[in-house]
């Protein structure tokens, strides 16, 4: 089958799931609420603030605080999209159609991500003017400095998230393993470790925190992170690198 053929199959297999197209919507919704609910608080609170943390203020960091919900409508998603098939057992259908294994898994996270990455782009910048326009003389301009980088990066770590979980799925098979080991590694894991000061070093390499830094703008004055937003999203590319290498090596080895 033409790589062309291919990528209209999986086109048609995710639309045709609502699931996966409910998860993307939920994802927008949540992003936005939240981040709106968040920058009407922080808008409130601003003044109770100390000097210091005053100088450190990120409204465009806080447009994004509803990102912590919205990458668990991502990961459902990018789950969903890899690991339906072997739940419903059409995996054995779609591989006798396409024996290729590197053209089907690649293909199907290529369609997938150019989706995720059209949503995730789309969150980020409705994410910001939203919480934007409720900070008032709090808010930031999409020309300040590092405020453009940081909406796009915003858009480009929804999209990792999800080619991750794409990744994990391809090698786990089962969505609930794929689920409960994803969302107790983000949702739990990750917060201890990035918050407990004996293993903050450890976690600030994990995929979640070193991607976030590309959407801070402004930096706390206690944030001894040995790396930029570049470098940490470029960290977080290399955990989904890695994810998809180990979902493709595993699937090109077993049977469906």
């Amino acid at each position: 089958m033409s790589s062309t053929r291919v990528l209209k199959s999986e086109w048609t297999k995710i639309r045709s799931v609502s699931s996966t197209v409910w998860t993307l919507g939920l994802a927008v919704v949540v992003t936005i609420a939240l981040g709106l609910l968040i920058s009407i608080l922080s808008k409130n609170d601003y003044d109770k603030l100390s000097t210091e943390d005053k100088l450190t203020f990120d409204p465009t960091f806080i447009s994004f605080a509803g990102m912590s919900l919205g990458q668990l409508a991502m990961i459902v998603f990018g789950v969903l999209v890899v690991s339906n098939e072997y739940s419903t057992g059409m995996i054995r259908t779609s591989l006798a159609a396409v024996p290729q294994r590197g053209k089907f898994l690649f293909s199907k996270v290529a369609v997938a991500t150019a989706l995720a990455l059209v949503v995730g782009m789309a969150t980020a910048f409705l994410a910001f003017f939203v919480g934007q326009s409720v900070l008032g003389t709090h808010r930031a301009h999409i020309g300040d400095p590092g405020v453009l980088r940081a909406v796009i990066g915003g858009g480009l770590y929804m999209t990792l998230i999800a080619m991750f979980s794409m990744g994990v799925a391809a090698m786990l098979r089962s969505p609930m393993l794929s689920l409960g080991i994803l969302m107790p590694f983000f949702f739990l894991i990750s917060n201890i470790l990035g918050n407990v000061s004996a293993t903050k070093k450890i976690g600030r390499f994990l995929p979640d925190q070193a991607g976030s830094k590309i959407m801070q703008v402004k930096t706390p004055f206690d944030d001894d992170t040995p790396y930029g937003p570049w470098g940490g999203l470029a960290i977080m590319v290399a955990w989904v690198v890695v994810a998809l290498i180990g979902g493709y090596a595993l699937l090109k080895k077993r049977d469906a």
